[in-house]
């Protein structure tokens, strides 16, 4: 049988008040609970405004954290609740290291190329979390989402201000390289991009081919360009193997058993 307490008696006006001019939405939502645990364990004054403050960062930092994840552009969620990194053909010691996310604080790049299905976007999309996780700013683009953002800024004649935008992110991560030919216009939005954050900011890549190589699907000179500005502060991680979706699909745990 569960027992409810009693509901803690409201604030007074006058300091509700006081908490909605102040902008503190977190510790108002907790000041009669606070306030009466306070009365009740006879604290000290500086504890009850301690714990008051402490609910406010804690709040505002949950807040922020949540509106950066919507404002990155997520494509699916997955973190790495989720990431089986002993199936992974990326070594442990690597994983470990790109977790630290010491990387970024050097504002080095990453680039992750390999075979579809084996985990590239999964990994890089656990890491952007995990960046949010330790107060970093993420921004998530496939080429044709950059290209598409850069194009709108060209219509106004922004796109110097557009491409700041997405520099203010510590992490700039673009996925998916290699799947499809690349427009001349989709080129320069990359190439714009990673020249704007050369040694400024990290820029995090997932490829189906070897950068080496993306003077196969974009320009020439744009591909060289911008393969030196990405790869000269870089670490490259490959991925190999079968595609986890299609061993997923194979052995029937793609879907739910139809009755």
């Amino acid at each position: 049988m569960s027992v409810t307490l009693p509901a803690a008696p409201p604030i007074p006006a006058e300091l509700e008040t006081l908490f909605r001019r102040m902008r503190f939405p977190y510790a108002r939502k907790a000041a009669p609970e606070v306030l009466a645990t306070a009365r009740a364990q006879r604290w000290d004054p500086a504890e009850v405004v301690r714990v008051l403050l402490h609910e406010e960062v804690v709040g505002r930092d949950s807040a922020t954290r949540r509106n950066r994840r919507k404002s990155a552009g997520f494509p699916s969620g997955k973190t790495f609740s989720s990431w089986r990194g002993e199936d992974s053909t990326i070594s442990q010691a690597t994983q470990n290291a790109l977790m630290t996310l010491e990387w970024v604080n050097r504002t080095e790049n990453l680039v992750i190329a390999g075979p579809s299905g084996t985990g590239k976007s999964h990994f890089a999309e656990a890491l952007s979390h995990l960046a949010i996780e330790k107060d970093l700013r993420v921004a998530w683009f496939t080429l044709e989402s950059l290209s598409a953002t850069v194009g709108r800024a060209k219509i106004d004649g922004s796109v110097s201000r557009a491409i700041g935008r997405i520099c203010r992110s510590d992490v700039i991560v673009i996925d998916d390289i290699g799947l499809l030919p690349v427009s001349h216009e989709t080129s320069e939005a990359f190439y714009r991009v990673v020249d704007a954050a050369y040694e400024r900011r990290s820029v995090a890549v997932t490829s189906n081919i070897h950068p080496s190589g993306f003077d196969t699907i974009m320009p020439k000179t744009l591909a060289t360009a911008t393969v030196d500005r990405l790869m000269h502060h870089a670490h490259l991680v490959e991925t190999s193997g079968d595609s986890h979706r299609l061993a997923e699909a194979l052995s029937g745990r793609g879907v739910i058993p139809l009755t």
